[in-house]
This record gives structure tokens, sequence and C-alpha cells, in this order.
């Protein structure tokens, strides 16, 4: 390499590596969103779902995630095959190409990737929050993070069959939301719903979350990890044209989010006659999840008007699965899922390339392929170990039972 190649080559590893640690940052972000809309008496169980999830997404992946997402040599365009061991395949001194000029390390591209699959994880933790048993959540976990996130990752960005298509997904509402979505949407179907949430005659019981303060400094958290999720997605920073490319999708993405807030806002406020700063906060996820499609190509006005449809989308989605009794205490099936089906579909607004059949394709591999998956694995779990805690640990909170202590002990007492 000449020295300007090697200035490139450190510049856009460094940018790699600092994105990675914004993606990072995310996990704190729904740790502290999760906490905030559970009860006081769930807080501890899920702040320690939310640790250990992310070890283990980073030791699944490391051991076999990665090579599979991406491996040296496919064995198709719809399976990767199985190799395991980061190094075995990719090592330290090996390099990516960014569009056949520039590189970088490809254990700044691992670091990356691997924070990727931890923030789909952490999607499902919140939709089975409060009655879910922790160690069958984090066996779950093991499987999601080393192998179903990988495989349908694999189709797009490691090359595979939805990529060939066309279908278009620049830094994952498909690939990460939809697909942790997915995997909560099956989990639930299983778990069911938390004790007094749905009445007989099909009334709604609202459960309030125990620190709304907490959940405000989460979602704050997650819009600024997500400049690094789609900023970081451009891959490359070390040309005019990268540069400009990067500044673009940062002012795209706090568009979106921008827009989505206000308009969860004013239909909150519509709706109920309040303006409800829970489905405010979804509405910055909801922005945040449907430009994560397709941040670049946007205009910003346009981005706006994306995100300002993905926060009407996710009020009318969440109250629409309470009506379904589909639990989900903190919205992520609706914000990750359902907003992310209409980021897929909002790339065939702006981007030229495009091709709604590649779009429909994608989102019907990504859903039917990990719903299926994750189904059959939560099945597994259920009949070995049960998924479920009972009735008496989930009246008395699950952090007595699964982590024995309180997060509040001076305020709950009881643990109730």
């Amino acid at each position: 390499m000449d020295k300007l190649t090697e200035l490139s080559y450190a510049l856009d590893t460094f940018y790699f590596l600092i994105s990675g640690a914004l993606v990072m940052w995310m996990a704190a972000g729904f740790a502290m969103l999760e906490a905030g809309l559970v009860r006081s008496k769930n807080t501890a169980e899920i702040l320690t779902k939310n640790v250990a999830l992310f070890a283990i997404a980073c030791v699944m992946y490391q051991l076999c995630g990665y090579n599979i997402m991406y491996p040296a040599e496919a064995v198709n365009s719809i399976w990767p095959g199985i190799s395991f061991l980061l190094g075995e395949d990719h090592t330290a001194t090996d390099v990516l190409a960014s569009n056949g000029e520039t590189y970088y390390s490809v254990m700044a591209d691992f670091f990356f990737q691997v924070v990727f699959v931890a923030t789909a994880m952490s999607i499902v933790s919140g939709a089975v929050a409060e009655r879910m048993k922790l160690w069958a959540f984090l066996v779950f976990s093991v499987v999601m993070t080393g192998f179903i996130y990988p495989i349908q990752g694999f189709w797009k960005w490691g090359g595979g069959f939805l990529d060939q298509m066309g279908f278009l997904d620049f830094a994952g509402s498909g690939v990460v939301h939809l697909c942790g979505a997915t995997a909560a949407l099956a989990a639930v179907f299983l778990l069911g719903a938390r004790k007094g949430k749905y009445g007989s005659n099909g009334e709604i019981h609202p459960i309030p979350g125990c620190n709304m303060p907490l959940a405000t400094l989460g979602m704050f958290i997650l819009w600024m990890g997500w400049f690094g999720f789609n900023g970081g997605s451009e891959l490359k920073i070390s040309d005019i044209g990268e540069a400009n490319a990067v500044a673009m999708v940062f002012v795209n993405t706090n568009a979106a989010a921008a827009a989505g807030v206000i308009s969860a806002l004013l239909t909150a406020h519509l709706l109920f006659g309040k303006a409800d700063l829970s489905m405010t906060l979804n509405g910055a996820l909801a922005g945040l999840v449907a430009i994560t499609a397709e941040p670049l190509t946007p205009t910003p006005l346009l981005a706006s008007v994306i995100g300002a449809i993905a926060g009407v989308i996710v009020v009318f989605s969440v109250i629409g699965l309470d009506k379904m009794k589909i639990d989900d205490p903190v919205g992520a099936i609706s914000v990750h899922g359902v907003v992310g089906i209409w980021g897929l579909l909002a790339v065939c607004i702006s981007n030229p390339d495009a091709s709604l059949v590649a779009q429909l394709a994608g989102i019907g591999s990504i859903f039917g392929f990990v719903f299926v998956a994750s189904f059959a694995t939560w099945y597994v779990i259920k009949v070995v170990m049960g998924i479920r805690v009972t009735e008496e640990e989930e009246y008395q909170g699950v952090d007595y039972s699964e982590c024995g202590m309180e997060a509040y002990p001076e305020f709950t007492g009881t643990g109730k």
C-alpha cells in the first residue's frame, strides 16, 4: 500500500471501530428503556438479561456467527455452511475491500457486526419482560445470536440470495430489527400475556412502567447510538464523496427520529386527549427504525416524512396488538417489526434501484425463516425447561425469583 492508501485504511478502520462503540452504547439504551417501562419488581431481572445477552452475543458471534454470516466460501446462496472460531476463516491481518478502493481491518468489521447481533437480541428482551424465565431467555440467546441471526443476515449482507435479488437494506430495518421483532413475536405466542393485562370480556388493563425518566434516557441513548448504527453502515469515510454520504446519513437519521416524535405525540393526543410519553418515546424509535433501511438516498424532507409516517404507524400498531391480546410491555414488536416492514417498503420511494418485488421477498424470507426457527427453538426450550415463571413468582416479581434481589429495595419492600 502507498502512504495515501495506508492513511485511508487507518481512517476507515478507526471510523468502523468508533461506529461500533456507538452501537455498543445502544445496549445501555435498551437496558434503560426496558428498565423504565417495566414494573419496579422486574427491573433487576431485565437489566441482568440485557447485560447477559450482550455477552452471549459477543461470544456466540465470535465462535460461529460471523463465519456463518460472512463465510469464506458459502455452500450456496441460501445455506452458508457452518464454520467455527473467528480466526480460522478470518484473521487479524486480513483486510476487507470497500467498493474495490479503500480497505479496512476485518477485525474492525467483526466488532461492528457483533454489536448489531446484540441489538437484534435486545429487541426480544423487552417484549417478553415480566413473565419469562431468565435462563430460558439466555438459552434462546445462544441459538439466536449464533445461528438464526447469522443465517438470515448472510442472505443479504453476506452475498446470499436476497442480495442477488436486489433486496435493499442499508443498515438493517429487516436484517436486524424485523429479525429481532419476529423472534419476539414467536416467543410471545408461546408465552402468553402477563397476568391481569387482559380481562375476560376483552378489556385491556394498562400496566404502566415504573420509571419514565429512565425510559426517556434510554431513548436518547438509542437515538445517539443510531448515528453509529446507520452512519457506520456506509463502511468508509476516507474520501469526499463518502464523507458527504456519511453526513447525509446522519442528517436523515436525525430528521426521521424527530419527525417520529412529533407525529406519535400528535397521534396519541388525537386518540387519547393526552400527550402520552411512552408513545412519544416509541415514535422516536419508530422513525429511527424506518429510516435505517435507506438513510442515504432520501432528501432530509423525505426522511422526515418517512419518520413521521412511522410515528403514526407505531401508535396504531401498539393499540392493534393490544386488541389482539399480544402483550408487549415495551412495544418492541411494533417499533422494530411493524415499522421495520414500513422502512423496507419506503426504500422504493427514494432509491431508484429498489424493487418492490425484491423488498417483499426480503420481508417474507426474513419473517418466515426467523419465525419458524424461533418458534421451534422456543418450543423445545418450553418442553425441556419451561419458559414462563409461576403465577406466584410473577405476582411477587421476577427480580426476587430469578435474581434474588430487587432494583429498588428501599421503595418496593415486599416486591409487589
